[in-house]
């Protein structure tokens, strides 16, 4: 299929993070060559500036103390000396009585145009039969009323200026050049990442689940946000087969019961010959509703601690108490059946969590041993803190869990082949799973040798992270 690209409109363009991005690179760049380049102009142009002012003033003192010590044929003879001796002809002595008549130099009379209250001039002269040329002058005062004029030819400097300017044009327009195509190379790189996540994300959002975000393998920012996403998405993942799992599981298991009822009451309104068999009958099915509600109130229970609804009633709690609250409940129920129950339990057990939620998973993992724990054997409960926190352990000898199904035996509505035959929804290890996630724990479940040995760890401080189940 033909697909035409059509430019974005100007308020777009600049709407457009990647072109943001880009902006921002290539202003930091500008702003980065422009700083470099005044540096290079201080570093250079100015050095010599300020080395020609040094030496002038280092000339200035030398004269000064030539004069002390000889007078003004002294000065005179001292300014000849360094006239001769300069090679590159460009220094400039200038000596004047006070009628500003010319005495010793290599300038033909003081510039007319020259102020005195100037110390420091630049000025363009005439010097012999040469061109005016471009200089720097310092006067100064000699005792007497003479004057003293001296300087230096900054032809050479200014050439140096030109050139560095020249230089700096071209390093402009290379930096303007380099700075748009790194700020087009950043554009194109954060379009690129963020495009592949949105293709990700699109193809995520039309139900293609196995789709994922590319890694470089750089290691860096880019590949850090995409492993998340990505972690992100195996969890949506399991989730939706969990939903799906939990939807066959609710209309295999919600089948009969219901069926059940319905043909019960069938039953009844056609062959029930009184009062009594048809009150009957509405009890067997209010049983089986009664089930069927007991179900979704479970899962309902452990969709809000998915959630994490009951987080806010995290409080420091001590789990000693509780646990001896359902060890006296539980015991009267094992004596009843035929089984015994003992327990371990420290005097205080301190930790973070949910006091309600807590009680809950023990007393699920206490049923699950009662229910298939041969009569004539103990049921055992113990609790310990340890390095890791807390740790709830239930014991029984019952069939146990093979192997083979310990990893699934959390899931929703999972029943293995040895608790087929006994009532249940499946939904208790499930609801035991949620309370360890949300305090931030796990579940264990061991080969008691007979028996499940079920482990519940929970730390005894605030959770820092939630691991995924």
């Amino acid at each position: 299929m033909l697909r035409l690209r059509v430019a974005m409109p100007a308020d777009e363009v600049l709407r457009s993070a990647g072109v943001r991005f880009g902006m921002i690179y290539a202003a930091l760049f500008g702003i980065s060559s422009v700083a470099l380049a005044a540096f290079l102009w201080w570093s250079t142009a100015g050095v010599l500036e300020r080395q020609m002012d040094d030496a002038i003033n280092a000339d200035a003192q030398g004269l000064s103390e030539h004069y002390a010590d000889g007078g003004l044929p002294g000065l005179i003879d001292t300014i000849e000396q360094r006239l001769a001796g300069n090679v590159d002809d460009d220094a400039l002595y200038l000596l004047v009585d006070p009628g500003f008549r010319r005495i010793a130099g290599n300038l033909d009379a003081w510039p007319t145009h020259l102020a005195m209250d100037e110390a420091w001039t630049d000025t363009r002269i005439a010097r012999g039969k040469q061109q005016r040329m471009q200089v720097r002058l310092h006067q100064f005062e000699v005792a007497g009323g003479f004057h003293l004029l001296i300087g230096r030819d900054v032809r050479s400097t200014g050439e140096m200026r030109r050139l560095m300017a020249d230089a700096m044009i071209w390093a402009a327009a290379i930096a303007f050049v380099l700075g748009s195509f790194g700020a087009w190379a950043v554009r194109g790189l954060f379009r690129a990442t963020l495009a592949d996540v949105s293709e990700t994300a699109r193809a995520i959002g039309a139900g293609d689940l196995t789709r994922r975000v590319r890694m470089t393998g750089q290691g860096d920012e880019f590949d850090l946000l995409a492993e998340t996403i990505n972690d992100m998405l195996d969890r949506i993942g399991r989730l939706m087969d969990g939903v799906r799992q939990v939807s066959n599981a609710i209309a295999h298991d919600l089948r009969t019961p219901i069926t059940r009822a319905r043909a019960r009451l069938e039953d009844a309104a056609r062959h029930a010959v009184g009062e009594a068999d048809l009150r009957a009958a509405i009890e067997r099915a209010q049983a089986d509703l009664d089930g069927i509600v007991g179900v979704f109130q479970a899962l309902l229970r452990i969709a809000e601690i998915e959630a994490g609804a009951r987080r806010s009633a995290f409080a420091q709690v001590d789990a000693a108490p509780l646990m001896n609250d359902l060890v006296e409940l539980y015991d009267a129920v094992a004596e009843e059946a035929g089984q015994g129950l003992e327990a371990e339990i420290p005097e205080h057990l301190s930790m973070f969590g949910d006091r309600d939620m807590i009680q809950q998973a023990v007393a699920n993992l206490l049923d699950n041993a009662l229910k298939f724990s041969p009569p004539g054997r103990a049921i055992r409960l113990e609790a310990h803190r340890d390095a890791h926190g807390i740790s709830i352990t239930v014991a029984d000898h019952g069939p146990g869990i093979p192997e083979a199904d310990r990893t699934r035996a959390t899931e929703r509505f999972f029943r293995g082949e040895t608790a087929r035959s006994t009532p249940g929804s499946g939904l208790g290890l499930a609801l035991v799973q949620a309370v360890a996630v949300l305090h931030g724990g796990t579940l264990t479940l061991e080969d008691n040798e007979p028996g499940l040995r079920a482990v519940l760890r929970l730390p005894d401080g605030e959770p820092r992270r939630l691991t995924a189940p």
